[in-house]
């Protein structure tokens, strides 16, 4: 039997994606990002919080952003499921998650809420299915697998 959602305090993960903004290492860009994730293993399980910072590096391409590390965070802890994300960002405007996170975390949730803070306060809503509209997932790879498999001539067996 299915739970029922459990509602998403939006105020406080704002506030903690903030706070993390702190723990960025951006020597480079000086643009901290911090980013709080809720994510469950399960239906029956209670929402988990888990933080991210940005750490760059003098490597630009070794760079990993606040959002990726909380997801990586959430794995490692055998999450299976995203709930809401918070994404702080220096102002005066919001900047939602780069490509990359995006497509990091549609390998996991295809609707996730998205809230874009400044200054500890949302200043926009939105989800992942608006921020990457006709994401790439594991079921292209499966169609596409399934089509190939069914082209394939059987083989001969020696």
């Amino acid at each position: 039997m299915a739970r029922k959602p459990q509602k998403i305090q939006w105020n406080e993960i704002a506030l903690l994606a903030e706070s993390m903004r702190e723990r960025a290492y951006a020597p480079y860009s000086n643009y901290r990002v911090g980013a709080v994730l809720l994510a469950r293993k399960d239906l029956d399980g209670q929402n988990e919080v888990f933080v991210g910072a940005n750490v760059e590096n003098a490597s630009y391409g070794l760079c990993v952003c606040a959002e990726r590390n909380a997801v990586s965070a959430a794995v490692l802890a055998g999450m299976k499921e995203l709930v809401a994300l918070a994404v702080a960002t220096e102002g005066p405007r919001p900047a939602a998650p780069c490509g990359m996170c995006r497509q990091v975390l549609a390998e996991f949730s295809k609707d996730l809420p998205v809230a874009l803070v400044c200054a500890g306060k949302i200043v926009e809503r939105t989800t992942l299915a608006e921020l990457l509209p006709r994401m790439f997932n594991g079921a292209h790879l499966n169609e596409a697998r399934a089509q190939i498999a069914a082209k394939k001539p059987a083989r001969a067996k020696k």
